[in-house]
C-alpha cells in the first residue's frame, strides 16, 4: 500500500474527472468542512471538482485504489468486498 499527501500531491482534474461520479459528485466532497460555513456546497460536478482542485482538502480522504476500482472516504463495507 502507498500513502500519498494529497496536500502535497493532490489527485489530477483528469483522475477526479475520471471517478467523480455525476450523480452523486457530493459523496466524494468532505461536506463538513469549514469551508461551507462560508460558501453554498456545489451544485454541480464541475462547480465539485473545481472546489477540490483549489482546497485539496475537499476531498473526500482516504482515497483507496486497487486496480481499476476506487473508493473515496472510509467505507469498511466497500473495501472488505472491493
Amino acid at each position: 500500500m502507498e500513502e500519498v499527501d494529497i496536500n502535497r500531491n493532490p489527485p489530477t482534474r483528469e483522475f477526479l474527472e475520471t471517478h467523480v461520479d455525476p450523480e452523486r459528485f457530493l459523496d466524494f466532497v468532505s461536506t463538513r468542512s469549514p469551508v461551507f460555513k462560508e460558501r453554498p456546497l456545489p451544485k454541480t460536478k464541475k462547480q465539485a471538482i473545481d472546489l477540490m482542485m483549489e482546497n485539496p482538502n475537499l476531498i473526500r480522504r482516504p482515497i483507496l485504489i486497487r486496480g481499476s476500482k476506487v473508493i473515496f472516504g472510509f467505507d469498511k463495507e466497500r473495501y472488505q468486498n472491493g
